[in-house]
């Protein structure tokens, strides 16, 4: 048997491939969208779509396509080793009363003179503890959106700062999905993601925060109703032994491990075993209970709604959705990869956009064009990341530079669009339209704004060193 010409992905066969991914999810999330069809099998029929067009018009063989597919996701087990822990971290660190302090503790800022302040302050605070923006907004968001209802501050301002703060938490918390996600699909380690984003999320929140206080000067005289707060608090201590926060101790030692450089998985394994270990002697759970929250996650029965949702979260299994959800994208990204559709792709996209600047910028613009067609914060880190993976390499450019960008916008952008499942959901929970609260949201409009001017300037852009440095081939 003779063996296959293969030919070389064109412009042409990347549009047509990727141009039938993007209609099939748009038809099954947007146009569909009562149905609630997830991301997974649409993402696994686009890439059969693929496999199809390299195997039946490029010449390549099922078995090159196969070690393409394995080789991608080979390349990103570290990263889903780190999702299942952190599952198994969400769950004990509530069992231990680490998230409820954290959330206890932060209440605790709120103040009448710098109520919009003190919001993003809170909100960012739970959405670190918990990892989830949506949880946050849908719990002390709502709280939050009450009470400065009742201070007369209209209400798209007030949202606008529970989003800023919530997607702070949820850019920034080494318990959220997307945190994990945006440098499993970028090549680079999730705590050097972490480190880097600081460059442009401290200053895009020390700015919204200075614009909320100039704004809560108008309401800085108003008084304040702290009955929704104080019922949260009292829910919280009525459910664990103590609140101490010297149970901070636990995620200040899992902070002092990256410090010193304790790769991922041993630090959150250590992390995981001090909640356990803290949960078992401090809030009297049992051996059983630990066992059972770290595989299954927490279940709050306080009683009241707030908390319980805030409460009822972690363990491993929490995690196989967003798993399982990046093994699908990573099939139909090893099959693009492989077939050089992305590079070519890539390619095109950079003879217009060049530069450090022109890849930060294709990115950023990628990702929310992704965000816009597509309605869905993961997939716009998925395919952005697995398209311009390589070209960051070839630029001399550390992947920790190409996860940033993509949390930058990809995530930050999501809220702001009212058909994207974020926008939606924090339209429909917060009680106020996306476009309402667009301009007030802040935090999540400065983000890629200072990303693109870090990438115009150089500032924070960290270099592969040479010998790292992907060779740039030719395409013919």
């Amino acid at each position: 048997m003779s063996q296959r010409t293969k030919k070389q992905a064109t412009l042409l066969d990347a549009l047509l491939s990727i141009g039938f991914l993007v209609a099939v999810l748009v038809t099954c999330l947007v146009v569909l969208k009562e149905y609630e069809i997830s991301a997974h099998i649409p993402l696994i029929v686009g890439g059969i779509f693929i496999g199809c067009v390299a195997i039946f018009k490029l010449g390549f063989t099922w078995k090159e396509l196969e070690d393409g597919i394995l080789n991608t996701i080979n390349s990103t087990m570290p990263s889903i080793l780190i999702l299942l822990v952190v599952g198994m971290l969400i769950g004990t660190w509530i069992l231990s009363g680490v998230v409820p302090s954290m959330i206890y503790w932060g209440l605790n800022i709120l103040s009448p003179g710098i109520f919009l302040v003190a919001t993003t302050l809170i909100c960012a605070i739970v959405s670190i503890s918990t990892g989830s923006s949506w949880t946050t907004a849908g719990t002390i968001g709502i709280a939050l959106l009450g009470i400065g209802s009742a201070l007369g501050i209209p209400a798209k301002i007030v949202a606008g700062a529970i989003i800023s703060g919530a997607y702070f938490g949820d850019k920034m918390s080494p318990l959220s999905d997307t945190t994990n996600l945006a440098p499993a699909m970028a090549g680079t380690t999730l705590f050097e993601h972490i480190k880097h984003m600081l460059y442009t999320t401290i200053p895009a929140l020390v700015i919204s925060l200075i614009l909320y206080a100039v704004i809560g000067l108008k309401y800085a005289g108003n008084q304040i109703d702290t009955s929704q707060i104080t019922e949260i608090q009292t829910a919280l201590l009525g459910n664990f032994n103590t609140l101490s926060p010297l149970l901070l101790l636990i995620p200040a030692a899992v902070i002092i491990m990256v410090i010193l450089k304790v790769p991922a998985v041993p630090a959150l394994i250590i992390g995981t075993l001090l909640g356990g270990v803290v949960g078992i002697v401090v809030q009297d759970a049992s051996i059983a209970d630990a066992f059972v929250i770290a595989k299954s996650g927490y279940v709050s029965n306080t009683g009241m709604e707030f908390v319980d949702s805030l409460l009822t979260r972690g363990g491993l299994d929490s995690m196989l959705g967003t798993v399982s959800l990046m093994l699908c994208a990573l099939v139909t990204g090893g099959i693009l990869e492989k077939t050089g559709m992305l590079e070519v792709l890539a390619k095109s996209i950079l003879k217009v956009a060049k530069g450090t600047f022109g890849l930060i910028f294709a990115t950023i613009f990628t990702c929310i064009a992704t965000n816009l067609a597509v309605a869905d914060q993961y997939l716009s880190i998925v395919i952005p990341g697995s398209m311009y993976k390589d070209a960051f390499r070839k630029q001399g450019l550390d992947p920790k530079n190409l996860s940033r960008a993509l949390e930058d916008s990809a995530t930050i952008t999501s809220p702001l669009i009212p058909w994207n499942t974020c926008g939606a959901y924090m339209s429909a929970t917060l009680g106020v339209g996306s476009f309402a609260f667009l301009p007030f949201a802040f935090f999540n409009l400065l983000c890629p704004i200072i990303s693109l001017i870090y990438g115009a300037t150089g500032i924070s852009i960290a270099k592969l060193p040479k010998e790292e440095t992907i060779k740039e081939h030719s395409i013919a």
